[in-house]
């Protein structure tokens, strides 16, 4: 019987992100009904919960930068729908991360003033620049002081990545995927973090706390290889090793294969390992037999599934499901 689930990387778009929207052309004209999803925070995402096992969803702006206010606007209308269903619904606040001191800011007023929201889900850069810099270091230290984890999402390429990484002999559609979901979004988080961590980021905040989806972005896969060669960027407080089992989170959102825990299983600790589908880009279908052949697997004992369901979510996030039901 697959547990209750809570689910993290699940997006909306807000009503003032018309400029946002166009950035999705990909997505939305490959997804069926995803124009109509994106703009619910109510009954059309609660009956696909309803009918999917989620008992929480984390909800989060969908990827794509915007200014102070459209930040502050999408959070208070998300901040509505919390209030209104407070037992289903939990925020992960939208920052304007061009501007560091502003995005501290509005982290800190979301977490201290609105319903339920309990950290933040980000845009992986602001243009072409990540936040490795000292300038950062004014929202790394709000994350901590408040104790709320930042989710590092992966965003769009900018023409200059495109024209140098992902345009090819081959179709722009071909160039678009490859530059975001069938690549791209993925080995670019992956790296913000060998960043984050070659520039000393985690020595200044070792409470820090950052979430990776889509399987940990990469990263399980190459952590031996990255623990052996990470001393060589410099003297370090902690190993790579120590910090990915301390400052990381992963989580499954659009991965819809076993395969892959195979190797997290491996080498990451259950505790990190969280379920999310990535709504309404992924389904909730999807991720309900996802779980259910994690189950079949044999790999887990049912305490073991129940952490990586809910479980290591509500540690976490601080957030306690009350709606306990199971499905086959």
């Amino acid at each position: 019987m697959v547990p209750p689930l809570i689910t993290l990387e699940e997006h909306f778009l807000s009503e003032k992100a018309d400029d946002v929207k166009k950035l999705y052309s990909e997505q939305l004209g490959n997804i069926p009904g995803v124009s109509e999803k994106l703009a619910d925070i109510g009954p059309i995402r609660l009956k696909s919960m309803d009918e999917t096992n989620i008992a929480i969803q984390v909800v989060s702006h969908g990827p794509g930068a915007m200014c102070v206010s459209q930040c502050q606007a999408a959070n208070d209308q998300l901040a509505a729908a919390v209030r209104a269903h407070p037992d289903r619904f939990a925020g992960f606040a939208v920052l304007p991360m061009a501007d560091p001191d502003a995005a501290a800011k509005e982290l800190t007023r979301c977490v201290r003033e609105l319903p339920d929201f309990v950290g933040a889900l980000v845009d992986n850069r602001a243009g072409n620049g990540y936040y490795d810099g000292p300038a950062y270091d004014s929202l790394w230290r709000a994350a901590q002081d408040l104790d709320v984890p930042i989710y590092l999402h992966p965003t769009w390429a900018t023409p200059e990545q495109t024209d140098l990484l992902y345009t090819g002999n081959f179709a722009e559609a071909a160039t678009l995927s490859i530059g975001a979901s069938g690549w791209g979004w993925h080995s670019d988080v992956a790296l913000h973090v060998l960043r984050l961590f070659a520039a000393g980021t985690f020595d200044r905040f070792p409470r820090l706390k950052l979430i990776a989806g889509h399987m940990g972005e990469m990263l399980p896969f190459m952590l031996q290889r990255i623990v052996n060669l990470s001393p060589r960027w410099g003297p370090r407080e902690r190993p790579f090793r120590e910090v990915y089992d301390t400052n990381l989170w992963i989580t499954t959102s659009g991965v819809w294969s076993i395969d892959p825990m195979a190797t997290i299983l491996r080498n990451t600790k259950i505790e990190r390992i969280l379920y999310s589908v990535d709504y309404p880009f992924g389904k909730n279908e999807d991720g309900l037999r996802f779980m259910q052949d994690l189950e079949q697997s044999g790999w887990l004992t049912p305490e073991q599934l129940e952490r990586i369901a809910y479980k290591n979510s509500e540690d976490l996030l601080r957030l306690k499901v009350t709606t306990h039901k199971s499905r086959e």
